[in-house]
């Protein structure tokens, strides 16, 4: 049977009930349009939230402060909130070791912060002039602190938009006003580039003052919530995590590694746990919308046994005139692999603009990737063959005489 003949008796044998082969088609293209769209989402997360961590700085290494886990401790204690980090460590971290491009200590806490009426609470963050090129943050208006301000214990502030937006109104210019933070009054000198939010917070609710001021009229202390470390090129940043650790053990005259009384994380670390959160998650979304394949190749084998039944009459005559097993379970076959594929196809167009629209409403950003639909057109054509086998199989074992005598 040639190939034309067969690509022409599906084309009849489906356009015989437009409607049952459109709604058996439905299923599939559902199916095919979840996984599309799911993915899509998982991908664009997975690449928005990669982007935003790199945001945060270059070749970045922190270190923060509390017990790293030992044996048997599933939870750290006290990290980031204990106080073993002192500026006096930045500072040999600093003088003694080399390929740092810069060292930014920080104190942070969350203050309540009003401004001519208004109030807002929000990360008030202690730090230094080299942050702007540890974090990556650079000022829109005015300038940010500077060693000045440090050696002087200034109260000044540079705050992000934000804070900007809800002390002094959209897109004003509050350098030169006076904010106060837990009641002690800062005159603002500058505010910072928007960047958004990140896994870590959004870096636009932010107030930035000098680390010497957070220290003393805030913190109360002498201690750091965290050392910023940018590593001068992407290569050297493991040596220079390895060596950071080595000088703060012996500065803490820690022995044992794992009674460290600090912790360090670089960006590359940081990066390959939010990859492999969102690939799970990504997983997860495509395995829920590949559930409705799955019930889309029930719907395709369903209508393939009913078309078996219906053409009965027509299998026992063909048979009576010499066709071939493999004829006619080739030709059930093809129909049920030709309404995957053309349900795959409009499925990958309804998911693709699903996906755009999503994109277009600034929901999530979302990412279709070419692998994406290769596995949906690939899916669906199996689909088509597990499930149109049975059915194909089926007719092509029926008997002639039995066939030609169906009513």
């Amino acid at each position: 049977m040639k190939a034309s003949d067969i690509l022409n008796e599906t084309y009849s044998a489906l356009s015989a009930n437009k409607v049952r082969s459109g709604l058996t088609m439905l299923g599939i293209v559902i199916g095919i349009a979840s996984v599309i769209a799911m993915l899509a989402i998982g991908n664009g997360a997975k690449a928005s939230i990669e982007a935003n961590i790199q945001s945060i700085g270059s070749n970045l290494i922190m270190v923060t402060p509390g017990a790293q886990r030992g044996p048997g401790v599933t939870v750290s204690a006290g990290r980031g909130s204990a106080k073993t980090l002192t500026n006096e460590d930045s500072d040999a971290i600093t003088a003694s070791i080399a390929s740092i491009k810069a060292v930014a200590p920080e104190v942070s806490g969350r203050y309540q912060v009003t401004a001519k009426g208004k109030n807002t609470n929000t990360q008030v963050l202690g730090t230094v002039e080299a942050y702007t090129t540890v974090r990556n943050i650079s000022v829109d208006s005015g300038s940010f602190l500077t060693n000045q301000n440090i050696d002087s214990t200034s109260r000044v502030a540079v705050i992000g938009p934000t804070v900007r937006d809800d002390l002094f109104g959209l897109e004003s210019d509050p350098i030169g006003e006076t904010i106060k933070i837990n009641k002690i009054a800062f005159k603002v000198i500058g505010v910072t580039t928007p960047k958004g939010g990140t896994g870590f917070g959004s870096r636009d609710d932010v107030v930035y003052i000098p680390i010497s001021s957070a220290q003393r009229l805030l913190s109360g202390d002498q201690y750091v919530t965290t050392i910023n470390i940018a590593a001068a090129t992407a290569g050297s940043a493991t040596a220079v995590q390895q060596s950071v650790n080595d000088l703060l053990m012996a500065r803490h005259n820690v022995k044992d590694a794992t009674s460290a009384d600090f912790t360090i994380m670089n960006q590359a670390d940081i990066v390959a746990t939010a990859s492999s959160v969102t690939s799970t998650f990504t997983a997860l979304l495509g395995s829920v919308a590949g559930i409705s394949l799955v019930v889309g190749g029930i719907g395709i084998m369903n209508m393939m046994l009913t078309a078996v039944t219906e053409r009965t009459r027509e299998i026992g005559l063909r048979k009576a005139i010499g066709a071939k097993k493999k004829d006619i379970s080739r030709q059930f076959l093809i129909e049920s692999i030709f309404l995957t594929f053309i349900g795959g196809v409009v499925g990958i167009a309804l998911g693709t603009f699903i996906a755009s629209v999503v994109q277009w409403t600034g929901v999530v950003s979302t990412t279709v990737s070419l692998s994406s639909v290769v596995l949906a057109v690939s899916v669906s054509t199996i689909i088509g063959i597990v499930f149109g086998y049975y059915p194909a199989k089926r007719a092509a074992s029926l008997n002639p005489i039995d066939a030609l005598r169906y009513e």
